[in-house]
């Protein structure tokens, strides 16, 4: 006997969507789609879709972030951002977003896939410059990715995770003058990221990456909290 179960309770959807970020060029950017059909055919998106009856939240965003744009997280770690489910956010049903948020060293170029019809690395500031420019409201899910990445700087080794396993400090500051948008002094950041326990560990190997005397590189040292924290507010 074939048992059916209803409720009184009104169908939801379920989407993934990610902020997937990385340093190009000297900027924040942020990997998108052109949407290949409707609703909002021709706008950028942050990559995302539908999750599958039996799969995992994490599972479906991995899948969505494949298909769509044949970039692999491999080792990265998806971090649940935040859910959005206001009314209307899709046109087609009644639809609950989960986000979620990673960093990629030197973002591979992307591949558009599935109903992606482009595929590409975004500068954030030219992608929030407008409300309208995205589709859905992945302005606000852009956003909020960024403003964690920022918040995270100050109190997690996020910051390695801008740059290859092996970095210098100069290579680790341009990360928060780019993500934060403003300039750091070079040596009061070398003073306070050196000092900072568990932060960086030195590798006892330089590297000469362009003009001027050798560079210390340096590895990630594995702290789960930054204490004292790198502060946006103190930092000189």
């Amino acid at each position: 006997m074939v048992v059916v179960y209803t409720s009184k309770y009104p169908y939801f959807y379920v989407t993934v969507d990610l902020v997937i970020l990385t340093l190009h060029d000297g900027q924040l950017c942020a990997l998108v789609v052109r949407r290949g059909q409707e609703p909002f055919r021709g706008q950028w998106a942050l990559p995302g879709g539908f999750v599958d009856q039996d799969e995992d939240l994490h599972e479906a965003a991995v899948r969505e972030l494949e298909e769509e744009t044949a970039v692999s997280t491999g080792d990265v770690r998806l971090e649940q951002l935040a859910s959005f489910g206001a009314p209307g956010r899709d046109p087609r049903h009644r639809v609950v977003s989960v986000a979620y948020l990673a960093v990629l060293p030197n973002g591979p170029s992307p591949r558009a896939g599935s109903d992606a019809a482009e595929a590409g690395w975004t500068p954030v500031e030219t992608l929030l410059a407008g409300r309208d420019e995205l589709a859905f409201d992945h302005f606000d899910i852009l956003s909020e990715g960024v403003e964690r990445a920022r918040a995270k700087l100050e109190y997690s080794g996020l910051a390695t995770e801008f740059v290859d396993d092996e970095f210098t400090v100069a290579e680790l500051r341009e990360v928060y003058e780019v993500v934060w948008g403003r300039r750091l002094d070079p040596g009061n950041f070398h003073r306070k990221v050196t000092r900072t326990p568990g932060f960086v560990e030195r590798v006892g190997r330089s590297v000469t990456r362009g003009p001027g005397r050798p560079a210390e590189l340096f590895r990630f040292g594995g702290a789960e909290t930054l204490y004292p924290p790198m502060s946006r507010s103190t930092f000189g």
